[in-house]
């Protein structure tokens, strides 16, 4: 308590508060009671072995004393290990905490971190990065992304800020989540995705960075299909199309209104594929969700080849716009489909 961290951001103690809540917060969301108590401990001990002389004299075994003093203590070996590991990943390359709890608390660590300092407007600006914060999201992405934790980012940078007194922060959500997101979308590309998948997928994305690395398989996989081309570019139209009519979609779909044969057969289409797509996305069988999408590139061909979306009459315009509607919503369930349009 009566060392500090930051000066607009309290003391090392103040800053452990911090982390034990944040870490709760995550054992919560993943309804892990049962690590509760010892992610507890742990973030409360992580910080510990700063105040000594061994670390005072060698920085670089942060963590790494925190793990032997834990042990003197007489503690589990699960705890000094997750003492130890709460810093990793501490480099590109690293490897992450080796158990659950140890996870939870370098998680939270991050968090903690980020959160503060954005919120205090200590953002990195061009090479600059003096407090590492651009490691440290990729930290937070990588912990989510490889362990596959399925936690929303909205609600661990909640609980990142709501473990801040109230007035120390100033709005900084989304700049941060925004600031995360580049920094994924950065390690995609540095992994081998190009830049039309990561587009196509983040764009649909805004939450769940677990999910990335199924999805963007998924992309790649239809964007092989040699319907795709032609799919992603009738996705590209359409999104054009409901963006610029001025007339509203139907609420639904009236099939007594389809009196083009062209019309009919994309609605007959899409109500075969769409039950079958929306089970494998169900599943999570993001994949074979999209496979299903091909069927549908010769019906909407041939509906944009002889149909007139903005037909004179308002009812068979509406009703079109809301075939239309629902195409572009089974098409971009898992991506943006139209960012792989050339």
């Amino acid at each position: 308590d009566k060392v500090v961290y930051h000066g607009k951001l309290g003391s090392q103690g103040e800053r452990a508060t911090r982390v034990r809540a944040i870490s709760r917060s995550i054992c919560e969301a993943l309804q892990r009671l049962d690590l509760m108590a010892e992610v507890d401990l742990v973030a409360h001990l992580a910080k510990a072995d700063l105040l000594s002389d061994m670390v005072g004299e060698f920085p670089e075994l942060q963590g790494t004393m925190g793990a032997y003093y834990a042990r003197h203590d007489g503690m589990s070996d699960s705890v000094a290990e997750a003492i130890e590991d709460h810093y990793k990943p501490r480099f590109a390359g690293d490897s992450l905490p080796r158990g659950e709890v140890g996870l939870v608390v370098a998680l939270a660590d991050k968090l903690e971190t980020l959160t503060g300092l954005f919120g205090i407007g200590q953002r990195p600006t061009g090479d600059k990065d003096p407090f590492a914060l651009r490691r440290n999201a990729l930290g937070v992405i990588r912990i989510l992304v490889e362990r596959a934790l399925p936690i929303p980012l909205d609600l661990l940078l909640d609980a990142a800020f709501k473990a801040f007194p109230e007035g120390m922060l100033g709005s900084a959500h989304t700049d941060l989540s925004i600031f995360i997101f580049e920094r994924l979308a950065g390690w995609l590309r540095e992994q081998g995705s190009s830049v039309q998948e990561i587009d196509a997928v983040l764009a649909r994305n805004s939450l769940s960075i677990d999910l990335v690395p199924r999805q963007l398989a998924a992309v790649r996989a239809f964007n092989a299909l040699p319907e795709a081309s032609s799919l992603a570019a009738a996705n590209k139209r359409i999104a054009n199309i409901l963006k610029k009519s001025d007339a509203v979609a139907a609420a639904s779909i009236d099939e007594a209104l389809l009196v083009e044969v062209a019309e009919r057969n994309l609605n007959d289409a899409l109500n075969w594929v769409r039950p079958l797509a929306d089970s494998h996305f169900a599943r999570g069988a993001y994949e074979a969700s999209l496979r299903e999408l091909a069927a549908l590139k010769a019906p909407v061909d041939l509906f944009f080849e002889q149909v007139m979306v903005n037909a004179e009459d308002p009812a068979l315009r509406a009703n079109r716009l809301a075939l239309l509607a629902q195409l572009h919503a089974s098409m971009n369930r898992i991506a943006d489909l139209s960012r792989l349009a050339s």
